[in-house]
C-alpha cells in the first residue's frame, strides 16, 4: 500500500480514511476540533463526551495528584524533622522507599486484572480510599517497623490507580481522544510531586506543635484530608465500562448506549470468560512480549534530573573554589532555574498529544521515533561537550533534553488499541509496561545514573543513547508484527468475503500497516 499524507483526508487509492461519528458520517475536522476533539461530533455525542470528560479526566487527574502527593511525602517529611524524631539515621529512609517500591510492583497487575471482573467505579476509589486511611495512619507512627508498614500497604493501594485508569481511559475513549486525555492525566501527577514540597513547608511553619504534633505528622494529616474526600466522590461519580457494567447514574440509557457502539464501531470488546484457550492465547501472542517492554525501554530511557547536579557542581566547598571562579548559584536558583526545562516539556508533551489524536489520525508510532531521534542528539552533545564551558549553552541543552520524553501516555494509549479486541489482555498488558519499567526504574539508576558519577554522568548519557536507538528497533519490530498480522486478516477476508460485500472492502476495513486499528469508513 502506497504511503499515506497524514494531513489528507483520503490515502492514495482515494479511501476516505477519516474517523466517522456514531451516523457514520467522516468528522471533518475544524479549527475548534483541533485544539479539543468533542466540538466536531455531533451534539449527543458531544453531550456525551463532555459528562465523560467532567466524570473521568477530572477524578483521574486529580487522584493521580493526590497518588504522587502522598508518594513522595515521606521524603519531605523526613527532611522537616521524621528523621530526628524516629531516630532514622541509618539508610531507613532508602528501606522504607524499597519497601513501598515491592507493594507497588506486587499490587499492579493484580488490580488490573480485578477491573474485568469487578467494576472499576468501586475499585479505583476503593484504592484511593484505602491509601488515604493509611497516610492519615502514617502520622501516628512511633518507630521504623509502623513506618514500614505503613509505606508497603501504601505502595500497594497506589499500584493499581495509574494503570487502572489508563484502562478505563482505553474502556471509554477512541483512537481521536484518547491521547489527549492519557497526557493531561499523566501531567496532573507531576504536579503532585510538586506541590508535596510546598506543602511540607507549609505545614512546618504554620502546624508545628499545634495539638502537640510535630510539622511532619501534619503534612500525613493534611495529605489525609485531601485525599479520602475525593476517594469517596470516587464511588458516586466514576463510572465503569460501558460494555460491562451498568450506566452511570450521570448517564441516560441513549447515552450509555451511544457510549457502546463507539467503542464497538473501533473494535473494542467487553469481559470474557477466563479459560484455558485464553491463557494460552495470551501466553503465546507476541504482544505479550514486546508490547510491555516498548514503555519499559521509553521509561527508562530518558535523563535523571542532570541540571540539577550541574548547579550544585558550581557551589565552593571547603576543598575546591568550584569550578568557574566567581560563578555561583544559590539553593534557591539550583530549585528554580531547572523550572524552565519543565515547562518546555509540558508544552512539547501537549503538543504530541494533541498532533496525534488530530491530524494524524491517532498514529502512535511518529512521536515515538520523533521523541527518541531528539533524545539521542541531545544525549550525545552533552555527553561530549565540556562541562564549564559555554555556561549558556549548557542551560540550553538541559532544558531542551526533555523535549522527547512526551511519549510514555501514547504508548500506554497504542497498548490499549492494539488489545482493543481482548480486555483482559488489555488489562493485563497496560499494568506490565507500567509494573516492569518501575521495576527497572528502581534498580537501573543505580548503576548508570550514580550520584559519584554525576555532573558529567557518561555511564547515563550513555545508557540513555543505548536505550533510545533500542526504542526505535522496538517500535520498528512492533510495527512489522502489526502489519503482518494485518495481512494475514486481510488475505483471510479477501478469501471467504462476507455475504453481500465486495472484496475491495476489506481493504477498508483493515487500514494501512504499521498503525493502530482507527475509525475508518468505506470508500
Amino acid at each position: 500500500m502506497a504511503a499515506r499524507d497524514p494531513f489528507a483526508d483520503t490515502d492514495s487509492e482515494g479511501v476516505d480514511r477519516r474517523p466517522l461519528d456514531h451516523n457514520g458520517e467522516p468528522v471533518v475536522a475544524t479549527w475548534k476540533g483541533r485544539i479539543w476533539d468533542t466540538f466536531d461530533l455531533p451534539k449527543d455525542e458531544r453531550k456525551l463526551l463532555f459528562k465523560v470528560d467532567a466524570f473521568i479526566l477530572t477524578f483521574a487527574s486529580l487522584g493521580y495528584f493526590l497518588k504522587n502527593l502522598d508518594q513522595t511525602n515521606v521524603n519531605n517529611a523526613y527532611l522537616s524533622g521524621m528523621k530526628e524524631e524516629l531516630n532514622l539515621y541509618g539508610n531507613e529512609l532508602v528501606t522504607a522507599t524499597s519497601i513501598w517500591t515491592v507493594g507497588y510492583v506486587v499490587g499492579q497487575i493484580p488490580s488490573n486484572l480485578l477491573l474485568t471482573r469487578v467494576s472499576p467505579r468501586w475499585v479505583i476509589p476503593g484504592l484511593e480510599l484505602g491509601w488515604g486511611v493509611l497516610t492519615l495512619a502514617t502520622y501516628a507512627v512511633k518507630n521504623t517497623q509502623a513506618l514500614y508498614a505503613c509505606r508497603f500497604l501504601v505502595g500497594l493501594l497506589e499500584s493499581g490507580f495509574y494503570p487502572g485508569i489508563h484502562y478505563l481511559l482505553g474502556s471509554w475513549y477512541t483512537s481521536r481522544e484518547i491521547g489527549k486525555r492519557a497526557m493531561i492525566f499523566w501531567l496532573a501527577g507531576s504536579l503532585g510531586q510538586m506541590f508535596s514540597g510546598f506543602l511540607q513547608a507549609a505545614a512546618y511553619n504554620n502546624l508545628s506543635g499545634v495539638h502537640g504534633l510535630s510539622g511532619w505528622r501534619w503534612l500525613f494529616v493534611i495529605d489525609a484530608i485531601i485525599t479520602l474526600p475525593i476517594a469517596i466522590a470516587g464511588f458516586f461519580f466514576l463510572p465503569g465500562s460501558p460494555l460491562q457494567d451498568k450506566k452511570s447514574w450521570w448517564l441516560t440509557e441513549a447515552e450509555h448506549q451511544l457510549a457502546r457502539e463507539r467503542l464497538e464501531r473501533v473494535g473494542r470488546k467487553g469481559a470474557t470468560p477466563w479459560s484455558w484457550r485464553k491463557v494460552r492465547g495470551i501466553m503465546f501472542s507476541w504482544h505479550t512480549y514486546f508490547l510491555p517492554l516498548l514503555y519499559v525501554i521509553w521509561n527508562n530511557g530518558y535523563p535523571q534530573n542532570p541540571i540539577g547536579y550541574w548547579l550544585k557542581s558550581f557551589n565552593p566547598t571547603t576543598t575546591s573554589p568550584g569550578p568557574v571562579p566567581g560563578t555561583t548559584f544559590t539553593v534557591s536558583q539550583i530549585n528554580t532555574l531547572p523550572l524552565p526545562g519543565t515547562a518546555i516539556f509540558v508544552v512539547v508533551a501537549i503538543l504530541y498529544a494533541w498532533l496525534s489524536d488530530g491530524p494524524f489520525r491517532g498514529r502512535r508510532w511518529p512521536f515515538i521515533y520523533l521523541g527518541a531521534v531528539i533524545t539521542i542528539i541531545f544525549a550525545a552533545i552533552i555527553r561530549n561537550k565540556p562541562l564549564y564551558t559555554d555556561i549558556k549553552g549548557h542551560f540550553a541543552l538541559y532544558w531542551l533534553c526533555t523535549v522527547g520524553e512526551g511519549a510514555g501516555p501514547l504508548i500506554l494509549s497504542w497498548i490499549n488499541e492494539i488489545c482493543a479486541t481482548d480486555t483482559e489482555k488489555r488489562a493485563l498488558l497496560v499494568a506490565a509496561g507500567n509494573d516492569l519499567a518501575y521495576v527497572v526504574q528502581a534498580v537501573a539508576p543505580n548503576f548508570v545514573w550514580k550520584t559519584t558519577d554525576f555532573p558529567a554522568a557518561t555511564k547515563g548519557w550513555t545508557w540513555v543513547l543505548v536505550l533510545n536507538s533500542l526504542l526505535i528497533v522496538w517500535t520498528g519490530i512492533i510495527q512489522f508484527l502489526l502489519w503482518r498480522d494485518q495481512k494475514k486478516t486481510r488475505a483471510r477476508a479477501l478469501q471467504s468475503p462476507p455475504p453481500g460485500s465486495a472484496v475491495e472492502d476489506a481493504e477498508d476495513k483493515y487500514p494501512s500497516p504499521l498503525e493502530s486499528p482507527v475509525e475508518v469508513s468505506k470508500a
